[in-house]
C-alpha cells in the first residue's frame, strides 16, 4: 500500500537509501536527516510503499526544483513493481498539481537508467561530470505512458 511519507519514517528511508546496490552515495553524509525532513515537509512531498507494516520503498519529489530527489526500493523487495507504483503515484500527484517538466539524474549503465527509459522518461544527456545521465519527464509524456 502506498501512503504519504512521514517524519517518523525517516530512519527507515535512510536505511533503504544506504542499502541499495546501485546509485550508492559516495559519501553517506551528503544526504542528512535535515534533507529528508525538508523534502517531506517544506520543499517536497514523499510517499512510501508499506507491506505488512514494513516500508519497502520510497519516492520523494523536490517541488522547488522540479526534480525527483529519491526513488529507492529495499533490495529485498526489488522486481515486484514497487518502484513503478511509487513513480506512478509521484508523477500523478505532480502532474495533477503542475505542468512543470520534472528531471532526475542516475548512474549510467544502471538498472535505474533502463527503468526510466522503459517508463517514458526522455534521456537528454550526461551530467557535467559524465558519471550520470539526465532524464526529463513532460506532462504529455506522462499522459502517454502513465
Amino acid at each position: 500500500m502506498i501512503r504519504i511519507a512521514h517524519i517518523a519514517d525517516i530512519p527507515v528511508l535512510e536505511r533503504i537509501r544506504l542499502s541499495v546496490k546501485e546509485n550508492v552515495l559516495s559519501n553517506p553524509n551528503l544526504v542528512t536527516r535535515a534533507d529528508y525532513t525538508r523534502f517531506l515537509t517544506v520543499d517536497g512531498k514523499g510517499w512510501v510503499d508499506e507491506q505488512d507494516h514494513i516500508i519497502t520503498g520510497f519516492a520523494v519529489i523536490d517541488t522547488t526544483h522540479h526534480n525527483i530527489w529519491a526513488l529507492f526500493v529495499d533490495p529485498g523487495f526489488e522486481q515486484q513493481g514497487i518502484g513503478k507504483q511509487l513513480q506512478n503515484t509521484m508523477l500523478h500527484w505532480h502532474f495533477t498539481h503542475s505542468n512543470e517538466m520534472l528531471w532526475l539524474t542516475t548512474a549510467k549503465d544502471s538498472r535505474a537508467a533502463e527503468f526510466y527509459r522503459r517508463t517514458g522518461w526522455r534521456e537528454v544527456g550526461e551530467t557535467t561530470n559524465g558519471k550520470e545521465l539526465r532524464f526529463e519527464m513532460y506532462q504529455e509524456d506522462w499522459l502517454r505512458h502513465g
